[in-house]
């Protein structure tokens, strides 16, 4: 019995690597067969639009992580020297509501703010300033600037939360300024993490695709992504569509090698987490009044475009929207997409990491992981080498020839929004279970128990906090998904983000706004409590650890 319950968790994690494999390896299959059988492939190559393409890929990505990341830098700073409380609790937890948010919700707040009858543009007009069209590079630095900014000051903060407290007493009996402790003492802390917040902003930039799509502002400023979506929905030229994603995967890869050769991980980026406050000795007054009017223009820059949304959206007419049955039914059918997607999420990244932890377990925790343990343990991160508008058209291109698409569309959105939410949902999961293998797993083996009286008794109780946070995380990611309904979706199957873009596309701006309002709403009750169920997570653990 103690043989199956160890093989048990390891089939169990073999089942959910072959699975994520399978998907995206097919996907990419099906492109490399269809372009080595499309005669017209090297056309596509040589077309300079291509290209311009390509470059203008790379270029807002590389300018949006250079703003990002070092906008992020000082607001970290700033707030890890924040006394605790809830004006820091606060802070951060707006922090974390952009990464959930869905990026369509996030266009239409940022061209309520910036567009041509925004308000800061009408502020900047009456200033005497002339500010450029929202529309083209512009408005994509404004609006990955405000989702990542965040994220990023996030992912820097938790590791300078880390410094050691003797470092705060020492930089003051040493007399150290402003400058020479962040030489000498934060930013040796802050430079990996920082490399870490580089490679998934860049990661996400480049995969970008609502954001482009609507702020793109016309050919010269196209991405990967989006010119693959035309080239698919639109002109229906199959063999561009294939260049052009295997173009997409080449650029994701060469940006994933680049930053491990730099010490950068895009694993760094897959949590909500946030550190603890770390306040220096001998911080003087000015050094406070400036870290805090950083934070305030930064909490400024992240939250107008919150309050912009809610604006807009109360001024449409939610009532008449609500009762319209197009509108009820895309709100069913994102729940219901949703609630698999993140099932099959949370199920995939706790069969990994319960594999990981009883490898772990076979070690007794000490000494290097085994390579078949760093696997499973790399696994949920490994899938964001592969962006989902790539496994998207790769199983479009594979179907195409078997069945309608569109009536695998429920299937494959439900698929490719679980892997997409998998690596969120491992971060918050695999610590959990690792400290709860290693505070029980030998006792539970010595007292014989094992199987559901096991997960009742000791895995559940210490597992339900992260589980339900790795739930309903993934559930607003799975909820404001475009890229893949954007390729799937029709009058059939319609989601939220959806019928956005098609209201927005007829003009129907008013309601929109009020559908992104209502989106909004329920991404950021899901995003609000997986924060709650995290920090308790966060709570149990440390309490564990530390007994």
């Amino acid at each position: 019995m103690h043989s199956n319950a160890r093989h048990a968790p390891l089939a169990g994690a073999a089942l959910a690597g072959i699975l994520l494999a399978a998907l995206c390896l097919v996907a990419v299959g099906a492109l490399v067969v269809q372009a080595g059988g499309a005669g017209g492939a090297g056309a596509v190559l040589t077309d300079p639009v291509v290209w311009r393409i390509v470059r203008f890929t790379l270029w807002q990505a590389f300018w949006s992580t250079v703003l990002s990341v070092g906008l992020a830098l000082p607001v970290a700073i700033a707030i890890t020297r924040m006394a605790d409380g809830p004006v820091r609790r606060a802070v951060l937890a707006l922090f974390a509501l952009p990464l959930a948010l869905p990026q369509i919700v996030a266009v239409l707040g940022v061209v309520a703010l910036y567009g041509q009858r925004g308000f800061v543009t009408g502020l900047a007009e009456r200033a005497g300033f002339d500010p450029p069209s929202i529309y083209g590079l512009t408005g994509i630095l404004i609006a990955h600037t405000f989702f990542n900014l965040p994220l990023a000051a996030r992912i820097m903060h938790g590791a300078l939360a880390l410094v050691p407290a003797e470092y705060e007493r020492l930089s003051a009996q040493l007399g150290m300024g402003a400058l020479a402790r962040f030489r000498l003492i934060e930013w040796p802390a802050m430079r990996p993490a920082a490399a870490g917040a580089a490679a998934l902003v860049f990661m996400l930039c480049v995969t970008s695709f609502a954001v482009v799509l609507i702020l793109g502002g016309g050919p010269r400023a196209t991405t990967l992504e989006v010119a693959l979506y035309q080239a698919l929905t639109f002109d229906f030229d199959i063999v561009r569509a294939v260049v052009l994603t295997l173009l997409q995967l080449a650029v994701t890869i060469g940006a994933v090698a680049l930053f491990a050769f730099a010490g950068g991980s895009v694993e760094a980026g897959m949590t909500i987490s946030a550190g603890a406050s770390r306040r220096f000795a001998g911080d003087r007054p000015a050094g406070a009044i400036l870290g805090g009017a950083l934070t305030l223009m930064a909490v400024l820059y992240v939250g107008a475009p919150f309050v912009a949304i809610l604006a807009s959206g109360l001024a449409s007419d939610l009532t008449d929207l609500i009762v319209q049955p197009r509108v009820r039914r895309a709100m069913l059918t994102s729940l219901g997409l949703g609630l698999c997607a993140a099932a099959l999420a949370v199920g995939l990244a706790y069969a990994l990491s319960r594999g990981a932890a009883e490898m772990a377990a076979g070690r007794r925790f000490s000494g290097r992981p085994a390579f078949t343990e760093t696997v499973l343990t790399s696994a949920p991160s490994l899938i964001l080498v592969v962006p989902p508008i790539v496994i998207a058209a790769g199983w479009f291109i594979a179907l195409r020839t078997v069945t309608n698409v569109y009536d695998a569309a429920p299937y494959l959105v439900i698929t490719v929004n679980a892997a997409m939410a998998m690596p969120f949902a491992a971060r918050l999961i695999h610590p959990a279970m690792l400290a709860a293998e290693e505070r029980n797993g030998r006792l539970c083996a010595h007292l014989g128990l094992a199987g559901m009286a096991r997960w009742r008794l000791v895995t559940w109780p210490v597992l339900r906090a992260p589980l339900v946070a790795a739930l309903a995380f993934a559930l607003a990611l799975s909820l404001g998904d475009l890229g893949v309904i954007a390729l799937f979706g029709s009058e059939q199957v319609q989601t939220m983000p959806y019928l956005i873009m098609q209201r927005m596309g007829a003009y129907r701006t008013q309601d929109a706004a009020g559908l992104a309002l209502i989106l909004m709403v329920m991404t950021m009750a899901l995003m609000l409590a997986a924060e709650h169920f995290a920090r308790r997570s966060r709570t149990m653990v440390t309490e564990g650890s530390s007994e």
